[in-house]
């Protein structure tokens, strides 16, 4: 884990709910508060590998349907 210091200054004439707003939309983008999630419980490397297998296959398989053009039809309902 690497440490993030987000920095958010008041801007003129910008009220709290927007300074708030702009800091939650920048630890949003920075993955701060998914990494908090995902450390609140411990996680065993061999589920943490399983997990990004997963992923990884779902990524793939994405980018493959999307390159030949075609629509998955294997997990829609009839």
């Amino acid at each position: 884990m690497s440490a993030v210091n987000i920095y958010v200054k008041a801007r003129r004439n910008e009220s709290a709910e927007a300074l708030i707003k702009r800091f939650s939309r920048k630890a949003k983008r920075e993955g701060i508060v998914e990494e908090c999630k995902k450390r609140m419980y411990y996680e065993k490397p061999s589920v943490k590998r399983r997990r990004d297998k997963l992923k990884r296959k779902r990524v793939l398989k994405k980018l493959f349907m999307k390159q030949s053009g075609e629509k998955d039809v294997s997990n829609s309902r009839q």
